[in-house]
């Protein structure tokens, strides 16, 4: 397996789509569990990274509703997640940026992280290809 070779990543469709699923979900978790704070912008892209998975795992992830659905959702959650990155860089500007403790809960990481996610889940929903095709 390379890392760095895209048919690797289009060639695991699958894997990927679960793998963003249990994200998803253990991100849910986390947050009905109390142990971070309520953030709607977290749930939005939680949620956008959940269903992403969810069509790579159909038989057909490649459908034009699907790509079309996917592409959708992944706006939504692009805006989202760029809107609440951005309010950490206007913090970051205005000198009143600190990280959140613990900092693996700081909202701007993970707004960052979830950006690069959706992205490449939207990305991969292009790159399907039946195979024979």
């Amino acid at each position: 397996m390379k890392i760095f070779d895209l048919d690797t990543y289009v060639n695991n469709l699958r894997i990927i789509g679960i793998i963003a699923i249990i994200i998803s979900i253990g991100a849910w978790a986390v947050e009905l569990a109390g142990l971070t704070y309520i953030c709607p912008f977290c749930r939005t892209q939680r949620t956008v990274i959940g269903i992403l998975g969810i069509f790579l795992v159909l038989p057909n992830p490649g459908h034009w509703i699907v790509r079309y659905v996917g592409t959708v959702l992944g706006v939504l959650g692009l805006v989202v997640g760029g809107t609440q990155h951005f309010r950490g860089w206007a913090k970051i500007s205005a000198g009143e940026f600190s990280f959140h403790e613990p900092v693996y809960f700081d909202s701007f990481l993970l707004s960052g992280a979830a950006l690069f996610i959706i992205t490449g889940l939207v990305f991969l929903l292009f790159l399907y290809r039946k195979s024979g095709d």
